[in-house]
């Protein structure tokens, strides 16, 4: 490896990373991808169609070189062809292509059993496509379809097609692991071997991932002779994809000395663009561009972190234009907590910290997903818990809700020790709760406030697991209001009126007769 060599970096997201299954761009969408790839990410080149598809791949081929030609980008913008003189060279020129990435067969199983042509004659037909390419002012670089396997089963036709290649006006040789076959090994010996016998030939090397080693091959193939690289955006590609530029560019930059264009701090923006382009998810656990891949989830890496950055790698989030996180959950400490309170600008005192720290630590045995977004929610549900004597509280139930039925309920509410049922039915599932609750109360001769609004909502962004905030206005002589929190919007109702609950008894100065009988002294005090 020259230390200092660059490497060229050629993205098809547009061209074989739409070969994903059911993933197909509008012509729009090929446009603004490809802005972002020239002019943000800066790669070298991008491989934007195949030619004679259809209508629609060549309207989206001429939206791009209509804008690439105004920016001075057209030879950056490459379109691929096929041995059909003339029709994929005259395609390209109604696209207003200038470059064309010629498809051969690479090795003797294709060419033999595929085109069921000699050698001598798919030479000749790939001699005539060039010159006519040529003749019409179109570059080109060549494929080698199913290279690997060339290399591995009839090395003598590839490396005679190879070095017929190198007395042609070819820019570019590519060298694509079709299959997805090789091993970091094969690829490091393949290389070494060509780069030998052809040294002044460019090498651009097209890794798919069917075994997972497409960046540990593009590691050994920049290692030994390939000059150019080629990627798709998310790892995009047919089957299991193709070497993703999110992690290529990681590894060429952090573990070699060779130079590259692109600016990996636009690498997720431009991530992200794509995913909802293609509708293709990001696994959560994918390097460098995945939801969780700079999120710490244990407490104690989070203390590490404050400390001296005991679990940082180079791989910092700042680079790809993301931030660390911390995660909140079962395994979260309190060094968790506090880093997202910081993001948040809250401080809590020590109490409520602890208090904060094990109402996250419940929901997390909950299998509940805690975000930094719910943080305000659970510290305004935890210090107003703090508030309230706790002397009333729901002590079981069961909610029925069926087509045709109205909703049910079947309460037992514990007060001051001594447990009360009731079953009622109503026009929703809350009404049902609070016929039950009133009825209890009216068999202690107590009034409920008025429900004056009842407003519900969720953390920004929050998705079908979110918690749920309710938050009840009362009228009970005087004007108050209480929240409850929780993944189900009727349990954090429940919650709230269980806050109301107890607020209204410290109202009631006067215990009734039968409390005062029951609970004697010991009301009083709790009461007064």
């Amino acid at each position: 490896m020259t230390a200092g060599k660059r490497i060229e970096i050629m993205d098809t997201t547009l061209r074989d990373g739409e070969q994903t299954s059911s993933v197909s761009f509008l012509p729009s969408e090929k446009l603004q991808i490809a802005k972002l790839l020239l002019d943000e990410l800066k790669v070298d080149r991008i491989e934007v169609a195949s030619a004679r598809v259809s209508d629609g791949e060549l309207e989206g081929v001429q939206k791009i070189t209509h804008w690439a030609a105004e920016k001075g980008y057209l030879d950056r913008v490459e379109v691929l062809g096929f041995v059909d003189t003339p029709a994929s060279v005259d395609w390209l020129l109604k696209a207003g292509a200038k470059v064309m990435n010629l498809l051969t067969k690479g090795s003797l199983n294709h060419l033999v059993h595929q085109l069921k042509k000699t050698q001598e004659e798919h030479f000749a037909d790939i001699q005539k496509s060039i010159v006519y390419a040529q003749e019409n002012g179109i570059d080109v670089n060549v494929y080698l379809e199913d290279w690997s396997n060339g290399m591995r089963n009839s090395q003598e036709y590839t490396l005679d097609l190879i070095g017929f290649l190198t007395t042609l006006p070819v820019k570019r040789i590519m060298l694509p692991d079709t299959l997805g076959l090789l091993s970091p090994e094969e690829t490091k010996a393949f290389f070494i071997q060509i780069s030998t016998k052809f040294p002044n030939a460019h090498f651009d090397f097209h890794a798919h991932n069917d075994y997972d080693l497409s960046v540990a091959n593009v590691m050994e193939a920049i290692m030994y002779g390939a000059s150019g690289i080629h990627t798709t955006i998310n790892g995009l590609g047919e089957r299991a994809g193709n070497a993703p530029l999110e992690s290529v560019i990681a590894v060429i930059k952090d573990f070699t000395d060779l130079q590259i264009n692109v600016q990996e701090q636009k690498i997720y923006r431009v991530s992200k663009l794509v995913e909802q382009f293609s509708g293709q998810h990001i696994p959560a656990n994918k390097p460098v561009v995945g939801e969780n891949v700079f999120t710490q989830t244990a407490g104690i890496h989070a203390d590490g972190d404050n400390k001296k950055n005991l679990y940082f790698n180079d791989l910092l989030p700042e680079r790809f234009g993301r931030q660390r996180k911390y995660a909140l959950g079962k395994t979260s400490g309190k060094a968790n907590i506090l880093k997202n309170l910081e993001e948040l600008g809250i401080s809590l005192e020590k109490d409520e910290l602890t208090k904060v720290t094990q109402r996250i630590i419940e929901l997390g045995d909950k299998k509940e997903r805690v975000t930094t977004e719910d943080l305000p929610y659970i510290i305004s549900d935890v210090l107003q818990n703090n508030s309230i004597s706790k002397n009333i509280f729901i002590e079981g139930y069961h909610m029925t809700h069926s087509q045709g039925l109205k909703p049910s309920v079947q309460l037992r509410l514990n007060i001051y020790g001594k447990s009360y049922d009731a079953h009622a039915s109503g026009d929703g599932q809350y009404d049902a709760f609070m016929r039950a609750v009133k009825e209890i109360y009216k068999s202690r001769k107590r009034q409920l406030p008025k429900l004056i609004d009842y407003h519900v909502s969720i953390p920004p962004g929050g998705k079908t697991d979110a918690f749920v905030e309710t938050v009840v206005t009362w009228d009970y002589g005087k004007i108050f209001k209480t929240k409850g929190l929780d993944p189900d919007q009727t349990v954090a109702a429940m919650m709230a009126t269980e806050k109301m609950l107890n607020i209204v008894e410290s109202f009631n100065q006067t215990p009734t007769k039968e409390e005062s009988k029951f609970y004697g002294n010991e009301y009083r005090a709790v009461a007064g």
